[in-house]
């Protein structure tokens, strides 16, 4: 699955600093880091209506479109997948991997929410 993220990333990332009017993918850059968190939120609405739906072939098809985003996002503000996944197994470590930080917990002396 990371491989599959990590392309996405590589190939979204190509297209940074690309003339907009070539690809969707050049115009949200242009659009800039909050246009793109927009994009993030919408597609992130749009599958959470389609899961309460219980539309299963929605929740596949705006998941793409929810991961294509976050990958613009990511590239947008310099972030590579694998800081994310660092992040993850960071995360692992303390809570298991099928667990979320907790809204607030007190890591490595700073507190996070």
């Amino acid at each position: 699955m990371s491989n599959d993220l990590r392309r996405l990333y590589d190939a979204v990332r190509e297209r940074k600093g690309r003339d907009p009017s070539d690809s969707r993918t050049a115009k949200l850059f242009a659009a800039g880091p909050k246009k793109i968190a927009k994009k993030v939120g919408e597609e992130a609405v749009e599958v959470a209506l389609d899961a309460m739906a219980e539309d299963r072939q929605g929740v596949i098809n705006e998941s793409a479109d929810l991961l294509y985003n976050i990958a613009v996002l990511w590239a947008s503000l310099d972030i590579h997948p694998d800081e994310v996944f660092a992040e993850l197994r960071r995360r692992e470590n303390l809570y298991g991997i099928a667990e979320k930080l907790p809204k607030l917990a007190v890591v490595g002396g700073r507190e996070e929410k």
